[in-house]
């Protein structure tokens, strides 16, 4: 094999792209199941107990140790699901092509090189066991490549294991070229958006499952997450040299080539689990309840949804997933597209990633992420600023909502615009702005 064709063969083991936009109907009607529906050999699989024995240490884990073993609860698998953040948890480098595109059409496009450190020796399960509340668990250095008006602007995340005596997740340290100052940030509060994104920082830095009460909804089989227009059917993607490299939507599957539990037509498994705010953890969190769905092999979240106050669909986190670390067997999975909207304001991000893995030496850890290493201005690899889209009708399409889905748990109300906005995207295969193209799609009730 050449040179170049390594790469594309470590490329198509590597990723994982939604396929080719189509019609809703060009998929089963129905794929999902609630928990009664199931066979008994699925339920064999499952603990549908909601009181389970506790870890003697931990009081807040169960009692049987991570990685777990079937029959898997509900609290077992949103602890899975905890492993797959927006950015790795282990040691590597993330390039992140990000994008955010308003209501109105005005589209952002940022490059992010971003050197992660994950400290935990023993992975996840010191992650989870050993780590003391108020430890540091990962530093992330995000150096912005472009635009040009960013370029070289970084941010330090150093992130803590919580729990009810440390709830403090992430504290920032922000450096300005133009000011050549390193500023401490105030710690954000979890419902707040990221800069110029859809996502809040628990959105990114992700929720720890011992601060919600899990429960088995049943099953379903996912065949699409992020959606490609048809004006646009590649992706700008990264080899493992981190080059760009243009890559065919229909090329590559949802979870990627080698995963191993693919239905016949292409689908994947999953479980689908309801995730509620426990109380004496959280007095007022800022949704009322998530529902995720996780494949049934890695318990990778390839779909978030999140639920207001008042119990609506507020918001859906659509990804689809890489297995980037083969070293971790089936937990080596990592997002390689995220899709964020934030529905009421018909907000949305995606980000776009290559991840280069990397073992940081003792002499890296000290130098390379502490605050003040950001003066110097050095990247940790090779600034190559990209933008990805030409034009905002590039943008992935909404997630789909699967109203049938489920439907005493999932609450969907949307005004009449948002309707006709999602009716033109449908009809169209791409996200429509154009006000003659919205009003044709009005129900007629509407027009009149």
């Amino acid at each position: 094999m050449t040179g170049r064709g390594r790469v594309w063969g470590l490329m198509l083991i590597s990723l994982a792209v939604c396929p080719v936009w189509t019609l809703a109907q060009d998929t089963p009607t129905r794929t999902w199941r609630t928990v009664d529906e199931l066979s008994a050999q699925e339920q064999a699989r499952l603990d549908l107990r909601t009181d389970t024995p506790r870890d003697a240490q931990v009081p807040y884990l169960p009692a049987e140790k991570f990685p777990f073993a079937a029959p898997y609860s509900a609290e077992e698998m949103g602890i899975r699901s905890m492993e797959y953040p927006h950015s790795p948890y282990w040691n590597s480098t993330l390039i992140d092509i990000a994008t955010t595109l308003t209501g109105s059409g005005f589209m952002d496009q940022r490059v992010s090189i971003i050197p992660i450190l994950y400290l935990p020796q023993g992975g996840f399960a010191e992650h989870l066991y050993t780590a003391k509340p108020g430890k540091e668990v990962f530093r992330w250095l995000s150096q912005a490549v472009s635009p040009a008006e960013r370029y070289g602007t970084q941010t330090l995340f150093i992130g803590y294991r919580t729990d009810q005596s440390f709830p403090t997740k992430v504290e920032l340290f922000a450096y300005s070229p133009s000011m050549r100052r390193i500023r401490r940030q105030p710690a954000p509060r979890r419902e707040d958006r990221l800069p110029n994104g859809a996502a809040t920082f628990d959105d990114l830095i992700g929720r720890d499952a011992w601060e919600f009460e899990w429960r088995i909804l049943g099953v379903d089989t996912l065949y699409e997450t992020v959606r490609f227009p048809v004006t646009r059917q590649t992706a700008v993607l990264t080899d493992t040299e981190g080059n760009y490299i243009d890559v065919h939507a229909a090329d590559v599957k949802l979870m990627g080539p080698d995963y191993p539990l693919y239905t016949e037509d292409g689908g994947v498994p999953c479980y689908v689990l309801e995730s509620l705010p426990k109380k004496d953890w959280h007095a007022n969190y800022y949704m009322s309840k998530l529902i995720y769905w996780v494949d049934q092999q890695s318990f990778f979240p390839l779909r978030i949804e999140e639920y207001d106050r008042d119990g609506r669909l507020a918001f859906i986190n659509a990804r689809t997933g890489v297995r980037a670390n083969p070293k971790l067997g089936d937990r080596g999975y990592a997002v390689l597209f995220d899709l964020w909207w934030d529905i009421p304001i018909d907000l949305l991000q995606a980000s776009i990633h290559g991840i280069l893995n990397r073992e940081w030496s003792d002499a890296d850890r000290q130098v390379f992420f502490s605050p003040g290493f950001m003066r110097r201005e050095w990247f940790l690899e090779p600034p190559k600023g990209m933008m990805s889209l030409n034009s905002p009708d590039e943008f992935y399409l909404r997630p789909p909502l699967e109203r049938d889905k489920f439907p005493q748990q999932r609450t969907i109300q949307l005004g009449s615009d948002m309707e006709a906005r999602i009716a033109a995207q449908e009809r169209e295969g791409r996200i429509v702005f154009e006000s003659s193209l919205l009003a044709a799609h009005e129900p007629r009730a509407l027009k009149e």
